[in-house]
């Protein structure tokens, strides 16, 4: 049986109690001595980096400009996953010969990890653009495709046979019918294709990228400062909060239109 959800007070006192219970704990293991304090700085230490890297360059760039270039990929990877995932989703929930051919070659690549294209996007793109990109798409690109062929396969028959009554064009019936439909589970798609988008953005920049955050945190590992690193994960963790906070706002403002 499903709980009531607890009143948002009581949500923000229990969040508030676990991240104080973390760094409560992470204190205490920095300040133990059970390792130096250069491979395990206090919180303070890493706050203190973090403010320090966000008006000084570090590795040619302040934090905040590390953070606008890999925005920048993230942007145009996790676009091209839209601007491609939606349409051809509509596309095969809407003609079943387009789902029989895409779908074997889609099911096979999907399940094949971001990360492995990095040495092929190393060898197409070297440390230019066009590799983070393309590891952003493949990571972004199968939960857009899947939900929006799910959203729109379950449309009601009797709606798209209705629309052909009236002697709608394909086009109109996808874009009049299909997509409207399947508004709800895009944006739900979308939520997880951001987060792995992001995720994969990262692995990226840790190999093939002259800047961003995961470029950061390369030569913060390089010099042997793991304030730096850990000031590029807290920066990382920020920012994908607020992509998801974004897009699930969308999907509640959505679903409360939509009475659901």
């Amino acid at each position: 049986m499903l709980q009531p959800p607890l009143p948002r007070a009581r949500q923000a006192l229990l969040s508030g109690v676990g991240g104080a219970a973390f760094l409560a704990l992470w204190s205490v293991a920095a300040l133990s001595g059970l390792t130096s304090r250069d491979f395990l700085p206090a919180p303070w230490d890493v706050a203190e980096r973090f403010v320090h890297l966000l008006f000084t360059p570090f590795a040619g760039y302040t934090l905040p400009e590390h953070l606008l270039s890999s925005l920048g990929r993230f942007g145009m990877g996790f676009g091209l996953a839209v601007a491609v995932g939606i349409p051809l989703g509509l596309l095969m929930a809407r003609f079943r010969w387009l789902d029989r051919v895409v779908s074997p070659v889609f099911d096979a690549v999907r399940f094949v990890a971001p990360i492995a294209w990095v040495p092929f996007a190393a060898l197409w793109f070297g440390t230019g653009i066009g590799g983070p990109v393309l590891i952003i798409f493949t990571g972004a690109f199968p939960p857009v495709l899947i939900n929006t062929y799910r959203g729109a396969l379950h449309v009601e028959r009797k709606y798209i046979e209705a629309a052909q009554m009236l002697g709608v064009s394909h086009w109109r019936a996808m874009t009049q019918v299909l997509l409207p439909a399947a508004v709800p589970s895009i944006v739900a798609g979308l939520r997880v294709s951001a987060g792995l988008g992001w995720q994969s953005l990262v692995g990226a920049e840790l190999i093939v990228a002259s800047s961003g955050v995961g470029y950061l945190m390369v030569k913060g590992q390089a010099s042997v400062s793991t304030a730096t690193v850990m000031s590029g994960m807290v920066a990382i963790g920020a920012v994908g909060v607020v992509i998801d906070a974004a897009l699930r706002q969308l999907q509640q403002r959505i679903e409360r239109r939509r009475g659901i």
